[in-house]
């Protein structure tokens, strides 16, 4: 039997668990997974109690994407039938924004397909963002892609929170999921968004054939880069992507996988993120012991499932939406 409770003391003492220590809880057997669970909990509540940060996403431009990520149906080298479009305009961005003002959102996350935003793209978020902050006063994490200096200090002036670029893998496993661009791409993204002073957003897409070695580095990796936010994407394999039929996960695995990543980042917010419906599955709300963040509504391209139903498992579990509103509603018409 793991001595899971071990774990937990040494994450809140601030120490690293050892390589070894990292792959047991990979390799917890099922009939320790409460423990483990319950481990990994003792460190959550020691930083978030029974609070849970819940996120939105609006998917401003879909498709046209040059890049060659094996995971995504927005790729070049996906077949995928997905709606493509350009940029939305602000009025999109921001009735986007009174909904998640509604769901008691506490970030809302505008993502756009792409290498990187042309500078029109930017002007477009920052003309939304600025809105926002005056109308919802909403938490805003923006996710465009690669960012050029001039456009982090932009996004950052009107307002942008928290921006959001996954290194998605281990460094080692990069190439099998993307050639278009560099880990160290990545990498350099999320440092260039610390200089401009933006919290960084930095997580990984699991299930994508990499070994349980890979996901300890994915997690030393995101320690490392100091990520604030972490989140833990489960692929849901989409037919006419490289990675169709792809089916590596069961539900017990992605919370192992959930618990490791509090482990080693004991003071982050650790965030259930797509395909949690579909490779969590029943056991979706234990996933929340370990993390203590989830999205909400739909993801890029796919769907997630109804919002009431995240707010009634909430209450269910008995925890609490991170999130308070200003005194006033805000009404955008």
């Amino acid at each position: 039997m793991g001595d899971w409770k071990q774990l937990s003391i040494k994450a809140l003492e601030g120490h690293d668990l050892t390589n070894e220590e990292a792959l047991s809880v990979l390799d917890c057997p099922d009939e320790e997974l409460l423990e483990l669970l319950q481990a990994a909990y003792t460190v959550r509540s020691h930083y978030y109690g029974n609070k849970v940060k819940l996120n939105m996403i609006i998917n401003t431009k879909s498709g046209l994407c040059p890049e060659n990520c094996g995971y995504c149906s927005q790729s070049s080298v996906s077949t995928a039938p997905i709606e493509k479009y350009r940029m939305v305009d602000k009025d999109t961005i921001l009735k986007g924004a009174q909904q998640a003002y509604n769901l008691n959102v506490g970030t809302y996350c505008i993502v756009a397909s792409g290498r990187g935003p042309s500078n029109k793209d930017v002007d477009n978020v920052v003309s939304a963002v600025e809105e926002i902050k005056e109308k919802f006063n909403l938490k805003v994490c923006a996710c465009l892609g690669l960012l050029k200096p001039e456009q982090a200090a932009r996004l950052k002036e009107a307002g942008v929170d928290r921006y959001n670029h996954n290194i998605n893998t281990s460094e080692r496993h990069h190439e099998s999921i993307t050639t278009s661009h560099t880990y160290q791409n990545r990498v350099d993204t999320v440092e260039l968004i610390k200089e401009a002073g933006i919290s960084p957003c930095s997580g990984v897409i699991m299930g994508m054939k990499e070994t349980k070695q890979d996901v300890v580095d994915m997690a030393r990796s995101l320690k490392v880069l100091d990520a604030d936010s972490i989140p833990v994407n489960f692929l849901h394999a989409i037919d006419g992507t490289p990675l169709e039929g792809t089916d590596e996960l069961n539900p017990r695995y992605c919370l192992k996988v959930l618990c490791l990543m509090r482990f080693i980042n004991p003071t982050k917010e650790i965030r259930i993120s797509g395909g949690r419906e579909v490779n969590l599955r029943s056991l979706q709300p234990l996933g929340l012991y370990p993390a203590n963040s989830i999205f909400v509504g739909d993801y890029l391209t796919t769907a997630g499932q109804e919002s009431t139903a995240d707010h009634q498992m909430l209450k269910d579990l008995g925890f609490e939406v991170d999130f308070v509103k200003s005194d006033s509603d805000a009404v955008y018409s």
